[in-house]
Order: structure tokens, then sequence, then C-alpha cells
């Protein structure tokens, strides 16, 4: 049974048609990808997905007392504001401090409970986002751009994590990128979008598909080729493979 399942939604915004006639399903356990150019509703389904925003056509279904966690794509912090990390995870009510601990380890940021927000790096500070959507172990965890503003190596790292929590918690992923060579060596299934769903699918058959090489180029496929990775392993706490 799926835990998502949406049927021709279509999102209106301002006057503006944002998504038309989108079907799609999330599985347990299953990382899905959301890619598209700019302006192709990506953020928008997720928001529609949490609730955010309502359709102006069709239907999402959520699986019964299903729990979501959402890394949003930015947040901002008054650098004036003195909130520590342990602080940020209690709000808006104060948690178990075991709760915090656990979330904290599972999204790598283990020892950062007494540090201000505003001083972290940007991966420490995306790894704190995602601990706080961890608290309550969501069945599906949503994350839009979770890598914006890192190097390579940071996003490399924070894919890692995220792959983790997959294999720990049997957390649904869905995400968003618009870094193509990770999607494709992160993900089960791929959806492409701009406006209405072009094409979807594991990543090998999106990465061939006309409509995807239409809006990325010929020159994605040997990304593909290059970077897929597939889940018949795990990451040691180093980050190195074991089949």
């Amino acid at each position: 049974m799926s835990l998502v399942d949406i049927a021709g939604l279509t999102v209106r915004l301002g006057g503006h048609t944002a998504l038309e006639n989108v079907d799609l399903a999330i599985m347990p356990g299953e990382i899905v990808t959301i890619v598209g150019p700019n302006g192709s509703g990506k953020t928008t389904l997720i928001r529609a997905i949490i609730g955010a925003v309502s359709p102006a056509a069709g239907r999402i279904t959520r699986a019964e007392g299903l729990r979501i966690g959402y890394v949003p794509q930015r947040l901002s912090i008054d650098r004036t504001l003195p909130l520590t990390v342990r602080r940020f995870l209690n709000l808006p009510h104060r948690r178990d401090p075991a709760e915090l601990t656990e979330a904290l380890t599972r999204a790598g940021a283990g020892g950062l409970e007494s540090r201000q927000m505003a001083d972290l790096s940007g991966g420490q500070f995306q790894r704190a986002l995602l601990a706080r959507a961890l608290l309550d172990r969501p069945d599906l965890l949503i994350l839009d751009e979770p890598t914006t503003g890192l190097d390579q190596p940071g996003s490399a790292a924070l894919y890692r994590q995220i792959e983790e929590v997959r294999r720990t918690l049997g957390s649904a992923i869905l995400m968003v990128s618009h870094e193509l060579h990770v999607v494709m060596s992160a993900s089960d299934r791929v959806i492409c979008l701009n406006g209405h769903v072009c094409c979807h699918g594991t990543p090998e058959v999106v990465a061939s598909a006309p409509e995807y090489r239409a809006l990325f180029g010929s020159g994605t496929g040997g990304a593909l080729a290059l970077y897929r990775h597939d889940h018949d392993h795990h990451h040691d706490h180093e980050g190195h493979d074991h089949a």
C-alpha cells in the first residue's frame, strides 16, 4: 500500500497553473527524486503533499497515521538570535533529551547540541534540519534541495546520511534535487517534472527518455553511467562500501 497516492493533481498559484494533472504514488522504503528545470513545480508538489497548498483539482491520499518529516530548501535564522541546536530541536515544545540525541546521531550531527545555530557550517546546519525532521521517526522524509549551498564532498556526505536513514529507519525518501548525477546515484525512482510529469521510472529509464534529454541535454546519460549506485550494500560510518 502506498504512503501517498496522488491522482490528477492540479495546483494554481496566483492565476498561474503550477502543476497540471500529476499522478504519483510513493511506496514504503523507496527513494524517489523529483527533477526538473526552475519553475517546473517541484517545490509546489512537495508543498501540496505536506498540505501547505490546496489542489485546484485532483486528490492527494495519505496513509492513515502517516508521519512526515520535512527539510526545507532554506531556513533563515537571525544571526543575532541566541539559539542553540538543542533549543532549536525543542521548538515548539520540549522533547526528551534521549530523542534529541538519537535524532542528531541519525542525522550525523552528534555533539552539536550546544552549538549556536548561527555558527554552524552549511553542512552542519542542514544536518540540524535533518535531525529535526527525524524526531518523530517519519514514515516519509521529504527534502527540498537539501544540499543547496554545500560543496561536492558535503553534498555526497549528506546523501550518504539520507541513505543511512532509509536503511535504519525504513523511511521512504522524497527529495527534490538539481544535482543530476547524484540523483542517479541515490534514487530508486526518478520523476521528471515540468508543470506535469514528463517521464518517470528507474534512473536508467528516465535518463534515456527523450523528454528528459530535451530538458537536460544528451550528456546526462554519461553522468548516469558514471554515478549509478546500486543498493546492494551498506556504508559504514566513514562512508566506505561493504557488500
